[in-house]
Formats: C-alpha cells, sequence, structure tokens
C-alpha cells in the first residue's frame, strides 16, 4: 500500500532499516515523557525490541506499521504514526479496529502535522471496508495526544489501565467508527 502526500507531509512504511530514525526520536525527554517517564530508548532497546516488534505486525499490502512522515517541502523527518490492529499483542487482537498512534519531534508540536498526518492516513485507510473503526490510547495526562484524537473525529469512550508487554499505565480510549 502507498500513501499519497496530504497537504505538507509525505509518507514511507518504516523497516528495519530505518531503525535509527527511531532511536534518533525516542532521545527527546519529552517526547518519551509518557511512554516512558521520559527515559530515552537505548540503540540495544530499539533494535531487540521495538524492531522485532513492528516486524509482527508490519504488513504493507494492510498499510500496518509505522509510517514515517516528512514535511513534504524540506524532507525533513518529523515522527511517524503507527498503524495495527487493536490489542495485537494480547489473545484477542480486533483487525477490524485499527489502533492509530504517533510520535513526533518536539520541535514539530502545535503545527498541526501529527493531527494531519493521522486523519490522512486513517482516510486512505477508511477506503478498505474490511475496518470498521479506528482506535487510539494514550496516558490519560498526555493532553497533546488525546488532542490529536479530538481533532481527527475521535470520541472518548472510557479510560482504564492498559497493559502491554512493555508498559503498564492508565489510558484514555478514543474511537471513530468508519
Amino acid at each position: 500500500m502507498k500513501i499519497n502526500n496530504s497537504a505538507r507531509l509525505s509518507y514511507q512504511l518504516m523497516t528495519i532499516d530505518d531503525a535509527e530514525l527511531l532511536y534518533q526520536l525516542d532521545q527527546d525527554p519529552e517526547v518519551m515523557r509518557f511512554i516512558s517517564d521520559g527515559n530515552p530508548s537505548s540503540r540495544e532497546t530499539i533494535y531487540n525490541v521495538l524492531v522485532p516488534r513492528m516486524q509482527k505486525y508490519l504488513n504493507s499490502t494492510k498499510g500496518w506499521g509505522i509510517w514515517q512522515v516528512n514535511i513534504t517541502e524540506t524532507n525533513e523527518y518529523i515522527g511517524w504514526v503507527l498503524v495495527r490492529p487493536m490489542n495485537f499483542f494480547s489473545t484477542s487482537p480486533e483487525f477490524d479496529n485499527l489502533e492509530l498512534g504517533w510520535r513526533f519531534f518536539q520541535t514539530s508540536w502545535g503545527k498541526g502535522f501529527a493531527s494531519e498526518a493521522a486523519q490522512h492516513i486513517k482516510d486512505v485507510l477508511a477506503a478498505k471496508s474490511e475496518y470498521k473503526k479506528f482506535s487510539a490510547i494514550a496516558d490519560e495526562n498526555n493532553l497533546g495526544s488525546i488532542g490529536v484524537m479530538k481533532n481527527i473525529g475521535m470520541s472518548y469512550i472510557k479510560t482504564y489501565l492498559h497493559i502491554d508487554p512493555l508498559f503498564e499505565c492508565n489510558v484514555a480510549y478514543y474511537q471513530i467508527k468508519n
């Protein structure tokens, strides 16, 4: 699957060859504030945990994976948008409910890039009738990410303790039907 450019941004599905870009983004304590209490990811974690995890749900035909986001005019890498079935790493993944997630360099915050990218990728994937819902979760105190969820039309569903092999925290769960 290819995702064409949006108004200001271009998209490319990331692979193991992009591990260094994932590492660079995770070095800013503010970017990692609600993910790992501000602790940057080590290269070992990127290569030995995050990349193998990404490869488990990577499916270019379905549009699943981590989409690199660049500013079209300069080709500057500013972050990424994750797409995978909701609850993918559980015993009951929801293949008709896609989880969207995002992580952007602090220098790009407040410019609408995350909302533009998430909206555009959601709209492209919404053309596939197999997807009935789009969902997102974020630490309940991460008002920036919750703002993106609202900007792309998602509605609050609940707050709950999310347990994942990598982390556990209270998250706000938002969703939009396709």
